[in-house]
């Protein structure tokens, strides 16, 4: 038996494990059984909560196909919450260890509980082979790709630790995400495949997103989706530094600092319930 807890930042939903204390052998297998929306307790993904040698915490996230991913926007902000909440610490500054490096974060709590996570999400990366895709080396920016039924997409792509391509479109709502998404989320171009964002200028201080997210598909909210939209609007000049990004599942607050070149994404997690997982 196994005790998780399910949380969800913006409408990305993850289902949280102490690690340390359940003992996971088989993370992949779990992740795709316990992630089902018909058969499981139905989620984008599993998170680990793991000890660190050189951070507070480790994570370890797993896509709803059990793929392993290197880094979540916003199950990080809910794993913050979790180790709070749940008292494996008191500081309202930690950092945690991923796979896409060391991660900043700061708590803001009301009524002695987490509500607001402000991530450093590092710099975005930007050059081609260390997204990485295909092709010469040097950036993507309003790069045309041709897919096989003859569609073009002016796509820029970069890493926020994990690879993402945008792509600016006008009627969002209407857009055949799931049609596109999967194609482009499994391009030749990309050795480890991509997630997909589809983005909306509303004004220079404000888009819409939505997202294909490799190994989960379409999902309500992506963290390291929104600061990879962000900083593709600033590439192309579309926006100012500091965004709102309405995501289905909620508004995330981004911004890409001029100073010290990082990414900051800032919004809500939720811990929706806690659950028995019978093995």
């Amino acid at each position: 038996m196994l005790k998780f807890t399910k949380m969800q930042g913006t409408g990305n939903d993850y289902i949280f494990l102490n690690a340390a204390a359940a003992g996971v052998k088989n993370p992949e297998k779990l992740t795709r059984e316990i992630c089902d929306r018909h058969y499981g307790v139905g989620a984008d993904g599993l998170i680990l909560i793991m000890k660190s040698a050189g951070a507070d915490f480790r994570m370890r996230i797993f896509n709803a196909d059990g793929s392993e991913a290197e880094m979540c926007g916003n199950g990080i902000r809910c794993f913050a919450k979790y180790v709070y909440d749940h008292g494996m610490t008191d500081k309202k500054n930690i950092t945690i260890e991923t796979l896409s490096g060391l991660k900043r974060l700061e708590l803001f709590t009301k009524n002695k509980k987490v509500s607001t996570v402000r991530v450093d999400m590092g710099e975005p990366i930007l050059q081609r082979e260390r997204i990485p895709m295909i092709g010469e080396p040097g950036m993507v920016i309003d790069e045309i790709l041709s897919l096989d039924d003859g569609i073009k997409f002016n796509i820029t792509s970069l890493s926020m630790g994990n690879p993402h391509v945008v792509i600016f479109v006008e009627d969002i709502e209407n857009f055949p995400v799931s049609k596109y998404g999967p194609v482009l989320e499994n391009h030749s171009l990309f050795p480890q495949r991509t997630n997909v964002e589809f983005v909306r200028i509303v004004n220079e201080n404000e888009i819409v997103q939505r997202t294909w997210e490799r190994g989960s598909g379409e999902t309500l909210s992506c963290g390291t989706g929104a600061s990879a939209a962000t900083t593709a609007c600033i590439l192309n000049k579309k926006t100012g530094r500091n965004l709102l990004v309405h995501l289905k599942g909620g508004d995330l607050q981004t911004e890409w600092n001029e100073s010290d070149n990082r990414i900051y994404l800032t919004g809500p997690a939720v811990e929706v319930f806690e659950g028995i997982w019978r093995d």
